[in-house]
């Protein structure tokens, strides 16, 4: 039962990221240094390769097949060690992370409203309608990007055509990145209960694998 919903969530997954890759273009697209990043195909990988695991699992443990349940258990520890590494260290280094981030999205900028870049236009669009902000550390960065006092039309307190030509009065002055960065620390307790739910579902089919390989192995040498 486990094996098959982490497969179903795999094609609910992988089905979010081909209708976004559809529908949205490369939505969320926002650094310029991995232009492939994207929501879209985040969602597409990931939902792939949990369907490709869950497969595996399924088949093994149906079939009772030894080979197939140990490639599960490995393929699941990898993953859980690989999250557990990258979240370690994501504190460690969170002041060179923040530092990186915000200097490869200052260089995203100079990409929005560019042809091939609809993904990051509109992700930035929408990011500074639905925060309330502007740019990336101040309304400001947009002035380098069109190499006068502008700003895109995402930024107006009241949006109309071509209000970003208007004066700063009219703009949103809180900047991006430390207001998605507040949001998502007011957050942190739905992503840290989604993580940790995550993490207890790992747990336990690397459990559940573990047994039933030990069970098939224990039945093998009965039956020898």
């Amino acid at each position: 039962m486990l094996l098959s919903r982490s497969e179903l969530g795999g094609c609910g997954i992988l089905g979010v990221g081909i209708w976004l890759a559809v529908t949205q273009g490369n939505f969320a697209t926002l650094s310029s240094s991995f232009p492939s990043l994207s929501a879209a195909n985040l969602l597409i990988v990931t939902g792939a390769f949990v369907m490709i695991i869950g497969f595996v699992g399924c088949i093994g443990a149906i079939k009772e097949n030894k080979c197939l349940l140990l490639s599960f258990f490995i393929m699941l520890l990898i993953i859980f060690l690989l999250e557990l590494t990258v979240v370690i260290l994501f504190f460690v280094y969170t002041d060179k992370i923040d530092k990186y981030a915000q200097r490869d999205l200052k260089k995203g900028l100079h990409l929005y409203g560019t042809d091939g870049n609809i993904g990051l236009t509109n992700a930035w669009s929408i990011i500074q309608t639905d925060f309330r902000c502007c740019g990336v550390s101040n309304y400001t960065d947009w002035f380098e990007v069109y190499n006068t006092t502008r700003v895109p039309d995402s930024c107006c307190l009241e949006f109309s055509e071509n209000c970003g030509l208007h004066s700063p009065g009219t703009w949103w002055k809180a900047p991006c990145y430390e207001t998605v960065k507040i949001w998502l620390q007011e957050n942190l307790l739905a992503v840290g209960i989604f993580g940790l739910c995550t993490a207890m579902v790992q747990i336990l089919g690397l459990t559940f694998a573990m047994t039933m390989y030990c069970q098939v192995v224990k039945a093998d040498t009965y039956c020898a």
